[in-house]
């Protein structure tokens, strides 16, 4: 064993608050991934205004972080492995704090798509190696799993906390803040990350296949556009061909993998049941999500007009639900048992998106918020719980690899449920049948997205205008709510199959030597 996985081991170095002082850090990381990842949603309509995207591109906008993340997830981690977890986070951290000014100074739709791809790049070497790295912490799998409900209740809590965030910034300043706030995290991350993070990696990794690495963004990039431009435009020869070069891409991706001697990602793991169980319940928890969490910011402000501090305040129970619930996730699991306790999460959620295709645009908060108080408890819990099978279902030394897939899950979940469930919202609601009397220019500007029906009415009489964004509000809101039935339709589906998957899965109770 290398002198590096010696330390991580060693307690005289690495003692008990010395650990806790680490995790903390490493969950700065994630709490600000993930705050990127929806922070964006309320600054959507000042973007909107400002560098005036069509519809199509604001998708792209929102979501293009989450593909590349999704598409480099599976290489960063297994690089991570290769050179050094602690490396691979610091070098990312700088890189992302770097990129974050090139998103905030974006002053055309092509440039802000270009900034967010690049910051997906540096974000997806953060994620896998905090996972990585808190396996490699902690030993003690009671005391993982609470390390772990610690770093899965900031992963969820930011992704509620980004639109408070984002709503108190976006009141005093322009949009272009919300992404300059990850310049003093990431600083505090990378100074203090340097002295109180051990190194680890795996000491008998080989080569870093770039074949497999060009492999497994092409297929994953190549697939999951498909999916978003079938779903928003119907099929084409560009998107069907696209898709099947994704689908060959990851196929040969996978073919590569079981002929090399130190592969980019061990695909017997998913041999393993419970691992693959675990895998595929984020895949379709996050899908099921994102699309929610997407769109709700827009509805809050556009539909019901509140200030976006409001509509960030609004969307914070979810982050509550989720704190409490991934602390206590690995004592409920233990007591009960991993598939209950992520049964009873996803069937949550499902049950929470069902209320929400009951919404119309006079809907009171306490609705709204008990809504996004149970969608934070079920993914606290579900999330939580599988993230901890992931990890404890593989040896240390593929902590990287492990974490990446987990990661790879949740990212590619984000991303296919803004695509899929976005474009179910963008195709209802650019159905709406145009006011008698409005202008040709003002009319297509309102049936690209809501905040531009929002900004054409602007220049129209006040009656008209008001016709125009009553008209884009009810097809909104009736689009939202069947995407959120899509949504709980998978969720409750999803449910389901983690009852059966993880049959007799259990977490490590006692202290493993390894």
């Amino acid at each position: 064993m290398s002198r590096i996985e010696q330390r991580v081991e060693s307690p005289e170095e690495l003692h008990r608050s010395g650990r806790w002082i680490a995790l903390s850090v490493l969950v700065l990381a994630v709490l600000l991934v993930a705050i990127d990842a929806t922070v964006l949603g309320l600054a959507t309509p000042f973007l909107s205004e400002d560098l005036e995207p069509t519809g199509t591109q604001l998708l792209w906008i929102g979501d293009v972080y989450s593909f590349v993340i999704a598409g480099l997830l599976v290489s960063m981690g297994s690089l991570g492995d290769r050179i050094g977890r602690k490396k691979l986070l610091l070098c990312g951290a700088t890189a992302f704090g770097a990129v974050s000014v090139l998103n905030a100074y974006a002053h055309t739709p092509e440039m802000m798509i270009l900034a967010r791809a690049l910051l997906g790049v540096a974000g997806a070497t953060l994620m896998p190696s905090t996972l990585a790295l808190i396996r490699n912490l902690f030993h003690d799998p009671r005391e993982r799993s609470l390390a772990i409900g610690i770093w899965g209740a900031m992963a969820s809590a930011g992704a509620a906390v980004g639109p408070v965030v984002g709503g108190l910034l976006l009141e005093h300043f322009w949009w272009g803040s919300v992404f300059l706030i990850n310049l003093p995290v990431m600083a505090v991350l990378v100074v203090i990350g340097a002295k109180m993070i051990p190194e680890s990696r795996n000491p008998a990794h080989g080569p870093w296949d770039l074949a497999s690495v060009a492999l497994s963004f092409i297929g994953m990039i190549g697939v999951v556009y498909a999916i978003k431009e079938l779903a928003a435009h119907g099929p084409s020869l560009w998107t069907i061909a696209a898709g099947i070069g994704g689908v060959l891409a990851l196929c040969w991706f996978v073919r590569r993998q079981l002929t090399l001697p130190a592969p980019l990602l061990d695909m017997r793991l998913f041999h393993h049941r419970g691992f693959s169980g675990a895998v595929l319940a984020d895949l379709l928890t996050i899908l099921g999500l994102s699309g929610l969490v997407f769109f709700l910011s827009q509805f809050l402000q556009l539909v019901q007009g509140r200030g976006p501090l409001e509509a960030g305040l609004a969307e914070l129970p979810a982050a509550v639900g989720a704190v409490v619930a991934g602390l206590i996730a690995g004592r409920a699991a233990r007591r009960f048992s991993v598939r209950s306790v992520v049964t009873g999460g996803l069937a949550a959620i499902g049950l929470a998106l069902a209320a929400v295709t009951l919404i119309h645009k006079e809907t009171a908060y306490p609705l709204l918020g008990a809504v996004l108080l149970v969608v934070g408890v079920g993914a606290g819990l579900a999330f939580t719980v599988t993230s901890d099978v992931i990890l404890s279902s593989v040896p240390k030394e593929q902590a990287g690899s492990a974490g990446a897939v987990s990661e790879t899950a949740y990212e590619l979940g984000a991303a296919l449920g803004i695509a899929l469930l976005g474009s179910i919202v963008t195709g209802v609601y650019q159905k709406f049948d145009t006011p008698h009397g409005v202008p040709p220019g003002p009319a297509a500007a309102a049936h690209e997205s809501l905040g531009g029906a929002v900004e054409a009415a602007h220049g129209l009489p006040a009656q008209q205008g008001q016709a125009l964004v009553s008209a884009a509000q009810e097809s909104f809101v009736e689009g939202l709510g069947f995407a959120a039935g899509v949504g709980a339709t998978v969720l409750l589906a999803t449910a389901v199959a983690a009852w059966f998957l993880l049959r007799g899965q259990k977490l490590e109770d006692g202290i493993v030597h390894q």
